[in-house]
């Protein structure tokens, strides 16, 4: 098997493949091809041969989809870092690879030639520095496309790092096409067609869709910044049918346009969990959501809800995908029943066969990968992801579901958002704390009696902190680490954090607990190390999710996070036999054929040519031996925002 898209090339030549809405240029897949292939002999100029890994630092762009084409035609494993990462951080991951190459651009160049140290590094742009290349500026060799067995590596995507140090995740040829065939069969495939990239490309989310469209036939509009607005008129503008995007994506959208296009057939929501009220502004706007969880160590989806499923049930990321097998194991290791809860278990064709450089060998079982991910198996089969196996709090004794104590604060008509995570406690080995978002008037003794009005004595947070935010990683999930580290800072800030000692007395079931009500600043750069290299998989988008930040940043205060989610299309007459981009696919479409809107998407007035430049180039009893007695200490800790489903945390990976 060659690359895809010189198969597609070959098959469909002047069908639509690429809208650069930067430049407003449209080019066909024959126009595409040439491009990709000044791209790879650019890359073969600089020295990278098949097997090699060449590293990308770049946003998402028509060159930064041009070069996955290309390293899959030169058998070239590509390698997408998160040009939002200091160059500590930068080089941290660098040291895990065997790169050949980095490519960047002017902006992250500075990043790179720091984070870099005897890597060879060359820029789309003119260089500023001396060691740096010119891309752009080498002429390209010829090049002949490299052929490819399905277990070949075609990227290595680093985990978003919500529960720790990011892993980085082998993704084959085989895995990316099961997942893109899967895919298909769960969300549809139109001809007109148009996914619209609004997520990072170093995440799955944002990766995914390139290939599929590739794979299917259809087209993606590429733009490289992201504004809520902005977004939302582009689905009009180019007559978007398909768009992957996190639930502060989609809710920063709303917000800004009210509904979304009617040319939307897919809104592939993940990288985090979606509350049940932005599902009921989708139900209640004819927003065509599809909630869905994945992974980065399963190339994206493990399972999507259809929009009926979602609006039954905004809890639900519905039904696994084809091929693909989730058990929920109990404690004992056992399978769960129906309803039971568990620690998710995924295997089939679109699971990575592991991590680069053998690391987490242990997050792999008899019965497959281990997500670190809690959750239950309904009656009817779908999933639904509650948090993560490490959230899990034990104090004195008494195993606390953190899940069931952000539930309960969010309930609070104060509290916009809760992250709630376990601290280290001298008496009870560790204690509930609580970060949560709401105004500033809101209290911590108001959040105490709320929670005690609803929970044991023994689940109620004994640190709280009032935030302005909760910290997310780039995919959207709630940071943990950086909760953690909130949450500590405050709690360690004898001179910020008042304490008061509440003992429990013997005669009473009433706990009284006061806790600071605080806003401290946000950490600098929260890290926590993993406790072992072999810990649970970070669940990311879909749309596992380029940085939300980034890409949010100057839209509105729902704007978050990455590269979740963290991505499905499928092809026609290109795909082999057990290809599912045909008619047979329409049967699942979950999108319903009556929304499809990509109209004349792919027709003869593509802008493209094979002369295209180079440069476009994550019990209930509340008696008195409560765990946690009325002691709220001066420690009140704050915590991050929704889960990401990347291995590393919530339910929600972006496809």
């Amino acid at each position: 098997m060659r690359d895809w898209l010189s198969h597609r090339a070959a098959a469909t030549p002047d069908d639509l493949a690429v809208i650069d809405a930067d430049t407003d240029t449209r080019w066909s897949y024959s126009g595409l091809d040439a491009a990709v292939d000044e791209t790879a002999g650019r890359l073969t100029s600089l020295g990278v041969n098949a097997g090699d890994q060449v590293g990308t630092l770049l946003p998402r762009t028509f060159l930064g989809a041009c070069l996955f084409h290309a390293a899959q035609r030169l058998g070239v494993t590509l390698v997408p870092l998160n040009h939002r990462l200091t160059a500590d951080e930068l080089g941290a991951q660098i040291d895990q690879l065997d790169l050949t190459l980095v490519v960047c651009d002017i902006d992250t160049e500075p990043t790179a030639v720091e984070a870099v140290e005897e890597v060879p590094i060359a820029s789309v742009d003119d260089p500023q520095w001396a060691a740096v290349k010119s891309f752009k500026d080498v002429e390209p060799a010829a090049i002949e496309p490299v052929d490819w067995e399905r277990d070949d590596p075609q990227l290595i995507v680093f985990t978003s790092g919500s529960t720790g140090r990011p892993k980085p995740v082998v993704v084959t040829m085989g895995n990316l096409r099961a997942s893109a065939i899967a895919s298909a069969f769960r969300l549809g495939v139109d001809p007109d067609d148009r996914w619209l990239l609004t997520l990072s490309l170093y995440h799955v989310g944002g990766i995914a869709p390139i290939f599929r469209s590739t794979l299917y036939g259809t087209a993606i509009v590429v733009r490289s910044g992201f504004d809520s607005g902005q977004a939302a008129d582009d689905l009009d503008r180019y007559d978007v049918t398909v768009v992957s995007l996190v639930p502060t994506m989609l809710r920063g959208m709303l917000d800004r346009r009210g509904t979304l296009s009617d040319s939307l057939r897919v809104v592939l929501l993940g990288g985090a969990p979606a509350d049940e009220s932005l599902i009921q502004r989708c139900e209640n706007y004819s927003v065509p959501v599809h909630p869905t969880y994945g992974m980065t160590e399963t190339a994206s989806q493990v399972a999507t809800a259809r929009p009926g499923e979602a609006f039954d049930d905004a809890e639900t990321v519905g039904r696994p995908l084809l091929w693909t097998d989730v058990t929920v194991l109990g404690e004992d290791g056992e399978p769960a029943a129906a309803g039971e809860l568990g620690e998710l278990v995924v295997s089939g064709p679109t699971v990575t066969p592991g991590y680069y450089g053998d690391r987490g060998d242990d997050a792999f079982c008899a019965s497959g990968l281990r997500t670190g991910d809690v959750g239950y198996r309904a009656e009817d089969g779908s999933l639904c992801v509650v948090n993560r196996l490490d959230d899990r709090i034990t104090s004195g004794g008494e195993t606390i579901d953190p899940g069931e104590v952000v539930s309960v604060l969010e309930s609070h008509e104060a509290i916009e958002a809760a992250a709630v995570v376990g601290l280290p406690d001298e008496k009870w080995g560790e204690r509930v704390a609580a970060l949560v978002v709401g105004p500033e008037e809101l209290t911590a003794d108001t959040i105490d009696s709320h929670c005690r009005d609803h929970l044991a004595g023994f689940k109620c947070p004994r640190t709280i902190v009032v935030n302005d935010e909760l910290p997310r990683t780039a995919s959207g999930s709630i940071d943990r680490p950086a909760v953690r580290e909130t949450l500590t800072t405050a709690d360690d800030a004898a001179a910020v954090v008042e304490s008061v000692d509440a003992e429990t007395t013997s005669s009473s079931n009433d706990e009284t607990a006061t806790a600071a009500n605080r806003r401290p600043p946000p950490p600098s750069s929260p890290a926590e190390k993993n406790s072992s290299p072999s810990s649970p998989p970070d669940s990311e988008p879909i749309p596992d999710a380029e940085s939300i930040d980034d890409e949010i940043a100057d839209t509105s205060d729902d704007d978050a996070g990455d590269g979740a989610v963290d991505d499905n299309d499928i092809g026609d007459d290109v795909a082999d036999s057990n290809d599912a981009g045909d008619d047979a696919v329409d049967d699942s479409d979950a999108g319903g054929d009556d929304t499809d809107a990509g109209d004349d998407a792919a027709d003869g007035n593509d802008a493209a040519n094979p002369a295209a430049d180079a440069d476009d180039p994550d019990a209930t009893d509340t008696d008195d031996s409560d765990t946690a007695s009325a002691d709220t200490d001066s420690t009140d800790e704050p915590e991050g925002i929704d889960s990401e489903r990347d291995a590393d945390t919530d339910n929600s990976d972006t496809a």
